[in-house]
């Protein structure tokens, strides 16, 4: 087992897709989250993922059994007060990458849990991204 991670919505979503003949469809993103010790998914981000499932119901519904059964690596972490203002803080500070409340959540659960590796798409975002009171804490991205 590697370290733990957050997910963000369009790594998780990458790490659950699958080919028609059932194997991942984005191998990396699926080994990433089947080695983690264990995979944070805040709340916003599952409401996020829910959306793009819209469609895939019973995707969703398998998503969820795995994420509150205890024998997973799956940890909800429900939006905390403090980590909305801290995610409003985070997207103010870098407000040219327009990152929103969402992404603001990730990198502010990542920061309160000290877990800085997080499985995403959006690298281009979150590489510049920094947390940390002095704003000096880089991110790690995966995969």
């Amino acid at each position: 087992m590697r370290a733990p991670l957050v997910a963000d919505t369009g790594g998780l979503l990458r790490a659950l897709a699958k080919r028609p003949d059932g194997r991942p469809s984005w191998p990396d993103f699926a080994e990433a989250l089947r080695t983690a010790s264990a995979v944070v998914v805040p709340a916003l981000v599952l409401a996020e993922v829910d959306y793009f499932l819209r469609d895939a119901r019973a995707a969703m519904r398998k998503l969820i059994g795995e994420m509150f059964d205890p024998a997973t690596t799956y940890e909800f972490e429900p939006a905390l007060p403090a980590d909305i203002v801290r995610a409003l803080e985070i997207d103010a500070k870098f407000r040219q990458l327009r990152i929103g409340l969402v992404d603001g959540i990730v990198a502010a659960v990542a920061e309160r849990r000290r877990t800085y590796r997080v499985l995403t798409t959006d690298r281009r975002d979150f590489a510049a991204l920094r947390v940390g009171p002095r704003y000096d804490r880089p991110l790690t991205l995966v995969p």
